[in-house]
């Protein structure tokens, strides 16, 4: 047992203590929560013209069909997500589906596969928006890795603050996001001819496109999907009625996100727009629609910002699965602690661990994580349009026959997605993915069975017998008198029937005199206490105290033994530092060497 000072009096968070004004109204969590998906549109329709521009003019002439397809697949997914919210209040998305319809292992799949997508997307979209920085001042890119990981502490500092505080913050940048690529899409359209001519497409390419290219450039356009699913995650960070803003938010995302890639991609069309090796799609596309202008500076920036600030996505959606994976007792119940404003702040600090060291693994370098991009998320998709079917058939409610049938599709068309995925990045280091997903799920099931069998000693769930007092030994490890010395006897006698202090000395001619002052002013003091001194020729302090406690243990006269080892709290941390540690060795040694029960008993000394 570990006793430490504790601060009481803190109001419980939540409605009834004004918690609600920590959480998220519609347009903070689409800020908050949809950063992902949104900014995808700056590399979604880019990953389509890099496949298809394998067959040339003839094969760009399909990515329209290919993000129609796309759109579909979103729409799908939407409105399952907005099922999947009425449906599971209190978050988790395809870990909650999947644990109720498809059986608690198949709901740690889901549960590891968007972890790891969240930690992939928190890396992916930092050196991403880093790119577009060093892209446009150059004289940067040395500093790439630094620049990642300042920004990465950025968005986990506002984080750590309060996740409506994070949105409050990321409104602006969505806002000017949003309406700069609609005015490229609107200008655009109405343009005849570009303002600047873009990469045009190299002739003598293939006259066919096969179903494999189509597939595959599907599968890499997927892409812009990631994020979807981050809403239903964190339906419990909303303001009341939860279900209702969520709903809202996940249809306003879907719709934003849905016309954003049609027009780009009919853009794309019009203008017979090509990968270019030096200049991204959108950016070609801005500069065709808008000009080379003060206008393409601004689109270029926000969709730097937003690409940047597109990992906070998964800082809204990561914690609030972790908690519920700890509330299930597959992760550490400190992954369920809520602190001020709402923060799961575990949940925050270990994904940015993560996704700090992918940055500094990867150096910053967006393509090296890409890979393995997207992969997660896709089978998290699958189980929970798979397990919404199974729900669908056993609710049996109104409309329940198309519903079941739309997310049939829509797990129809995830899974091929994911096939295809895996296939196509499988050598590239997609198998990474499929090894992730193994160590975290037996990680998951280790920390069940040991919470299980702790469970079991305790008798949780069951009522207890009439509890009856039991004969204690405390024994005091002491090495002066002084003022610790008698809040610890004084704690001690009050904790047990009989009590012992015990010293160690060293048989040498500096630790002689200390030692018999310390037994003098015992006998001066007269606590009442019996002071016993153990010799340690080998001047170990801890095993002749280990020695000691198992004899005492052995004794009939006492029921339990309990050591209880006074410390200092002092008022700064840095004057910690000053302390000699002997407890924790204590400690450490009682607990491998005895089976006393052990106290640290820390007093407030104020030192200043």
């Amino acid at each position: 047992m570990t006793t430490e000072t504790k601060t009481a009096g803190a109001p419980p968070s939540g409605p009834a203590g004004g918690g609600e004004r920590d959480r998220l109204t519609v347009p903070q969590g689409l800020a908050a929560l949809s950063l992902d998906a949104l900014s995808s549109v700056a590399y979604g329709p880019e990953a389509i013209v890099v496949v298809l521009a394998v067959a040339g003019s003839h094969g760009l002439g399909f990515t329209l069909p290919v993000t129609l397809a796309i759109v579909v697949l979103l729409a799908a997914l939407t409105f399952s997500y907005r099922q999947v919210i009425a449906a599971f209040p209190n978050g988790g998305g395809a870990y909650a589906v999947s644990g109720r319809h498809l059986g608690r292992r198949v709901s740690l799949v889901a549960a590891a596969s968007l972890i790891i997508d969240y930690v992939l997307n928190v890396a992916v979209a930092v050196s991403a928006g880093v790119a577009a920085l060093t892209s446009a001042f150059p004289s940067l890119y040395s500093s790439t890795t630094w620049l990642c990981v300042a920004v990465l502490a950025l968005i986990t500092a506002v984080n750590l603050y309060g996740v409506a505080e994070s949105a409050k913050v990321m409104i602006l940048p969505t806002v000017i996001f949003i309406v700069a690529i609609f005015a490229v899409v609107i200008v655009g359209l109405v343009r005849v001819h570009p303002a600047t001519e873009p990469t045009h497409p190299a002739g003598g390419a293939a006259s066919t496109v096969g179903l494999l290219l189509l597939l595959k450039a599907f599968a890499s356009g997927c892409s812009a999907l990631t994020g979807v699913e981050a809403i239903a995650n964190a339906v419990p960070t909303f303001r009341a009625p939860r279900v209702k803003r969520a709903q809202r938010t996940e249809i306003a995302l879907g719709a934003l996100l849905g016309l954003m890639l049609l027009g780009l991609s009919t853009l794309i069309g019009k203008f017979h727009v090509a990968p270019n090796a030096n200049k991204t799609v959108l950016a070609q596309l801005t500069d065709a629609a808008l000009g080379h202008n003060v206008g393409f500076y601004i689109v270029q920036f926000a969709t730097m910002v937003l690409l940047a600030l597109a990992a906070n996505t998964s800082f809204g959606g990561m914690p609030v699965l972790t908690s519920l994976l700890a509330k299930d007792h597959h992760l550490p119940h400190v992954f369920a602690l809520r602190a001020d404003r709402q923060v799961y702040r575990y949940g925050v600090v270990v994904l940015a661990g993560f996704g700090f060291l992918l940055l500094v693994v990867s150096k910053g370098n967006t393509q090296a994580l890409v890979p393995v991009f997207a992969i997660g998320v896709f089978i998290g998709f699958t189980l929970s349009q798979i397990g919404m079917v199974r729900h669908w058939f056993e609710q049996r409610g109104a409309g329940w026959q198309w519903r079941a049938l739309l997310n049939g599709f829509g797990a129809l068309l995830t899974a091929a997605a994911t096939v295809v995925e895996l296939i196509a990045k499988f050598s590239e280091g997609g198998w990474l993915v499929f090894a992730a997903v193994a160590v975290l799920v037996a990680m998951f099931e280790m920390i069940h069975r040991t919470y299980m069998r702790i469970g079991a000693a305790l008798h949780v769930g069951e009522i207890p017998g009439e509890p009856h007092p039991t004969r204690t030994l405390v024994v005091v490890p002491v090495s002066t008198v002084n003022r610790l010395t008698q809040e610890a006897i004084g704690a001690a006698l009050s904790l047990g029937d009989e009590v012992r202090a015990i010293t160690v000395t060293h048989p040498d001619e500096n630790d002689t005199p200390v030692a018999l002052k310390l037994e003098a002013d015992w006998q001066q003091w007269n606590p009442h206490v019996p002071l016993t001194v153990l010799n340690s020729p080998a001047r170990s302090l801890t095993r002749p105290i280990v020695d000691y406690l198992r004899k005492a243990d052995a004794e009939d006269a006492h029921d339990r033994l309990l050591v209880l080892i006074p410390e200092m709290q002092l008022s700064h941390w840095w004057q910690r530092l000053l302390q000699n540690q002997r407890g924790g060795v204590l400690e450490r040694a009682i607990r491998r060497h005895t089976n006393a029960v052990i106290a640290r008993l820390r007093f407030r000394i104020d030192a200043a």
